[in-house]
């Protein structure tokens, strides 16, 4: 196997992780979202700990990815593809932040059941604040994937890495979650719109283990640094 065709497999991988994590941490970590979440997140401390976990996997997919493909990306428009990389790096960036976020409510959950005769109102009041930021680091969160992913595509459009109609389908998706991000500071549970781009990625990471990179676009001269 050659190194772009390893590269492509990888990254594939890498993507069906990053989705993966990102469902099974939610699952994992639904009792932070209870109503009584004081009591019931030490309760499910084992499950809260396993949510963490896997969105420290999340973390690290979602920086590998573009250090996997930056190599490929920079011979078409290092620029670009630099600013690809720093988008991912937030993006994962954020994703610690709703990680650490999750552990600081598990140790104020502990700190809850454990006190003696505990004060509602302040454990009430720094649970709140911590949801908050997971909340609201969520949203955040939109944008430095929306242009991570509308970069990612943009550069896979040009170089004819992948299929246009498959690189395309992911610039519409990404236009999209730019949109998601923009609703979401208003209505947190809007996701719909980014039910195209998840599909894209999936189809994606297929397309990348199964056929890999277009052999020809890799063989092409490339662009030169900076072009558009």
């Amino acid at each position: 196997m050659d190194s772009n065709r390893k590269t492509a497999t990888i990254v594939g991988v890498l993507i069906i992780t990053a989705l993966a994590s990102s469902t099974l941490s939610g699952v994992f970590l639904g009792s932070t979202t209870d109503p009584d979440y004081l009591t019931a997140v030490s309760a499910n401390e084992n499950k809260v700990l396993i949510g963490v976990l896997f969105m420290v996997a999340l973390t690290a997919s979602v920086v590998a990815i573009p250090i996997m493909m930056f190599p490929i990306l920079k011979m078409h428009n290092e620029s670009l593809a630099l600013m690809y990389v720093g988008a991912k790096i937030f993006e994962g960036a954020s994703d610690a932040v709703l990680a650490i976020s999750k552990l600081l409510l598990l140790t104020l959950s502990r700190e809850y059941v454990n006190a003696v005769a505990p004060v509602a109102s302040y454990f009430q009041t720094s649970g709140s604040l911590l949801i908050a930021v997971y909340d609201w680091t969520g949203v955040l969160e939109n944008f430095p994937y929306s242009l991570g992913a509308l970069i990612f595509y943009y550069l896979l459009y040009r170089s004819k890495l992948i299929p246009r109609w498959l690189s395309g389908w992911g610039l519409i998706g990404a236009t999209l979650m730019i949109a998601t991000g923009l609703w979401r500071m208003y209505d947190p549970s809007m996701i719909y719109l980014a039910i195209p781009l998840i599909l894209n990625e999936i189809v994606l990471a297929a397309w990348l283990i199964i056929k890999g990179f277009n052999p020809s676009a890799l063989i092409s001269l490339p662009l030169k640094t900076g072009e558009n």
